[in-house]
């Protein structure tokens, strides 16, 4: 003790701010010393990003320089695995070893058969807990296995096969089509003759029909989106996404990122659910148990389901957001997609109008069957999702210290160590577009750069090298609800429009602007015309 005291009355405030300073990068060395040895222990290390900065600063801003400029997909495929000249490559940021892959093999180890290995993790949680909660897409084990039983049911055949929701709102959608953009409620009169030939962006008015379907088919009523210019709603869900994408991409210093419009936004968000939420929670078990009865009554909704097996708001309120994320995003964002491109392929538009036409008809709304029999259709959601998939960039944990099958090594052929803890980021995004996993060019078989729906006649994807709706027990629940949302809105739309030209060029000269938030979509809209068909 006399020692210590001796030492303290001695030491300045240099001294031991020289002294912390070293124990600190000896602890640093230590715990990276600790590190290496882990890792050779399981394998060699795989190609390095080289970083001219300390803390890997610098390849941290280039990754959030190309996401400000909807770049995100360039960075990856040219900043990442070009630069390392593989398919995997890791870097080294903020002290944290980071590993990037668009590889078939490690994509498949850690959705499917290495899937005890990999999970979301605690840090992934912490990261969206505000926003997303202890829902479905934030969470591991029992709590994860839990959440999806919950959201299953809403899920089955009777309900995916019950089209009315999807007609309800087509109308109000043709009307907003005629009149330029959203209405100015819902009575307003509209000329639906200046639906043809008018240029309008689609892409906001799919955002709009799919956040109406949305709300209506998981809360009972549906927000008017499509006749709401302003809807205060649909803006902050929009910028909730757009700043937690900047979250994530900052990684241990997304603490710098303001997050006053983030939590205003959240306010907004959980204010309109708990109206919703409330109302249910009021009603009492036999009278849920009496809406079991008639599930496909359309009073009956997700709430509902949910409510019989939790009175927690805050349960409640976290599965509706993921699944309205789920929900509305990514099918509003394919469609946007797929008039994007068939906008640019009238010989493909032709194509699905004729296999409309022979299946359906001119004028009556498709059933369940008609949709399920429709091979060109699909081809051409199949082919719009390989080349713009739902969710473009993804993210796994290490749950324990295990290995990727590739990676490894001086030629990225071997199996490459993966601490417990590390981030593993995955791109659906770059990876169906490696042109080395497709058949050679042909006349059959089109540059994978290239959208063409022919090439499902004739190739099939290996598995995991497709993965639009991700795979493994992790695979989306709402698959067979998305694709059939999607497949109805394209029949109804091309029912009644027999051409569609492109206005945007000018805006992209070509060259579609990858916005990707959370869920890919178009940076600068899809500004087309609709020609309706003549009688």
């Amino acid at each position: 003790m006399g020692l210590l005291e001796a030492l303290l009355e001695h030491a300045s405030f240099k001294s031991v701010s020289v002294f912390l300073v070293c124990a600190y990068f000896l602890w640093v060395a230590l715990v990276r010393l600790d590190e290496h040895r882990r890792i050779k222990r399981l394998g060699n290390y795989g190609r390095a990003l080289t970083s001219y900065m300390p803390g890997g600063f610098d390849v941290m801003a280039r990754g959030i320089r190309a996401t400000l400029r909807q770049k995100t997909m360039e960075f990856w495929r040219d900043g990442v695995f070009g630069a390392a000249g593989a398919w995997t490559a890791e870097v080294r940021m903020v002290g944290q070893r980071i590993v990037f892959t668009a590889d078939p093999d490690n994509v498949k180890a850690m959705l499917a058969t290495q899937f005890s290995d990999f999970g979301k993790g605690k840090p992934f949680h912490e990261e969206w807990k505000e926003f997303l909660g202890d829902s479905i897409f934030t969470t591991d084990g029992a709590q994860w296995h839990n959440s999806r039983q919950l959201i299953r049911p809403q899920f089955t055949r009777d309900r995916v096969s019950d089209l009315e929701c999807f007609e309800s709102h087509m109308e109000t959608l043709f009307r907003a089509m005629a009149n330029g953009g959203p209405l100015d409620g819902e009575g307003q009169a509209v000329d639906m003759a200046q639906s043809s030939g008018r240029v309008i962006d689609i892409s906001d008015l799919f955002y709009r029909y799919e956040l109406d379907v949305a709300t209506d088919f998981l809360l009972g009523t549906d927000v008017k989106s499509l006749s709401t210019p302003k809807q205060e709603f649909a803006e902050a869900f929009n910028e909730v996404q757009r700043i937690q994408n900047l979250l994530t991409r900052t990684n241990r210093l997304r603490w710098i990122v303001p997050k006053f419009a983030y939590r205003a936004c959240l306010r907004v968000i959980n204010g309109f659910l708990h109206k919703f939420i409330e109302r249910t929670l009021r009603l009492t078990p036999a009278e849920l148990s009496r809406s079991l009865d008639t599930k496909l009554d359309r009073r009956y909704t997700f709430l509902h389901e949910l409510a019989r097996f939790t009175r927690d708001p805050k349960v409640i309120r976290d599965q509706v957001v993921a699944v309205l994320l789920a929900g509305r995003d990514t099918t509003a964002g394919t469609l946007s997609w797929a008039v994007y491109e068939l906008a640019r392929h009238p010989e493909a538009l032709a194509k699905l109008r004729n296999e409309i036409l022979d299946t359906v008809g001119p004028d009556r709304p498709p059933t369940y069957e008609h949709l399920k029999n429709m091979a060109y259709l699909k081809a051409v959601l199949n082919e719009i999702l390989r080349l713009y998939p739902a969710v473009p960039f993804n993210v796994r944990l290490a749950l324990r210290d295990t290995t990727l099958p590739r990676g490894g090594g001086p030629d990225a052929s071997e199996p490459l160590p993966v601490l417990k803890d590390t981030p593993i980021g995955y791109s659906a995004l770059v990876m169906q577009r490696r042109a080395d996993l497709y058949p050679p060019v042909s006349d059959v078989c089109a540059d994978p750069a290239v959208f063409s729906p022919e090439r499902w006649a004739h190739w099939h994807p290996k598995p995991h090298e497709y993965i639009p709706f991700n795979a493994g027990p992790r695979i989306c629940i709402g698959q067979q609800f998305a694709l059939t949302e999607m497949s109805y809105v394209l029949v109804r739309m091309f029912q009644r429009f027999a051409r569609l030209e492109s206005r945007m060029f000018a805006l992209d000269g070509g060259e579609p602007m990858l916005k990707s938030d959370i869920v890919l979509s178009p940076g600068q809209g899809v500004h087309v015309a609709f020609f309706e068909a003549r009688s």
